[in-house]
């Protein structure tokens, strides 16, 4: 069998939380994960939880304040990727994320499944914001800031659990999976749904799926190579071999 290295086709890549810890953002579900750690946490991110009890909101908008997203910065695996498309490789980026680290690392095609954490939406109208903004308001003495048009309940433009995500993104994420001769899995769990059945849809177009994370996965009995090493460390090798650097 032809090593998956030696393909030259469209790279898809499906990034999930653990990308991201290298830049000292926890995963979710990982040994030291938020909701691990925290269960509770886990109700901030359902949409009906959230919907229903504002006490609930005011912890809501109290945690997006405080996430250490805003002081993180891309790290090398986010860099690995941009490297990567920048030597002519075609890479098309699927995030699970919401920090939005891939764009600030450089990377071109990035699709957001569950949205971003920069911009705040209301619920009932079509009203958006930055979430700088709003953050501003909480602090100025607003725990639940409503939307000033509707008076109705803001969120961040992230989707929660119980919400129906944006269909052109995952039109978008198919045709990634769909089109890659190479699918990596990176730092996802692969638990959550319909971002982990993107691997099912990149090996059943012909790609190899190739998962770097630190866990058994529900995906790994379809995977050509399974990498436990750092993420930080093993993508910029995976990167260096896919280019052929010596």
């Amino acid at each position: 069998m032809t090593d998956w290295r030696a393909r030259s086709g469209p790279i898809g890549v499906l990034t999930g939380a653990g990308i991201s810890t290298d830049s000292g953002i926890p995963d979710f579900r990982g040994p030291r994960g938020v909701w691990t750690e925290n269960p509770i946490a886990e109700l901030l991110s359902t949409y009906q939880n959230y919907v229903a009890d504002p006490a609930l909101r005011v912890r809501a908008w109290q945690a997006r304040r405080d996430n250490p997203a805003w002081q993180a910065t891309p790290n090398p695996a986010h860099l690995a990727l941009v490297r990567l498309a920048e030597s002519g490789r075609q890479v098309g980026i699927i995030t699970q994320n919401i920090d939005r680290l891939h764009q600030r690392a450089g990377s071109g095609t990035v699709v957001e499944i569950h949205g971003n954490m920069f911009e705040v939406v209301c619920i009932d109208c079509e009203f958006t914001t930055s979430m700088a903004t709003t953050l501003g308001r909480v602090a100025a003495g607003e725990p639940d800031p409503a939307c000033p048009d509707c008076g109705g309940i803001l969120k961040a433009a992230t989707i929660m659990f119980g919400q129906q995500l944006d269909s052109d993104a995952i039109r978008e994420a198919v045709h990634i999976a769909e089109t890659a001769e190479v699918f990596l899995a990176v730092g996802s769990s692969l638990q959550v749904e319909p971002a982990a059945s993107m691997c099912a849809v990149a090996v059943d177009a012909g790609a190899d799926l190739v998962i770097v994370n630190a866990e058994p996965t529900p995906y790994d009995d379809y995977a050509a190579e399974i990498i436990r090493e750092p993420i930080g460390d093993a993508l910029p090798r995976l990167v260096s071999e896919i280019l052929g650097d010596n």
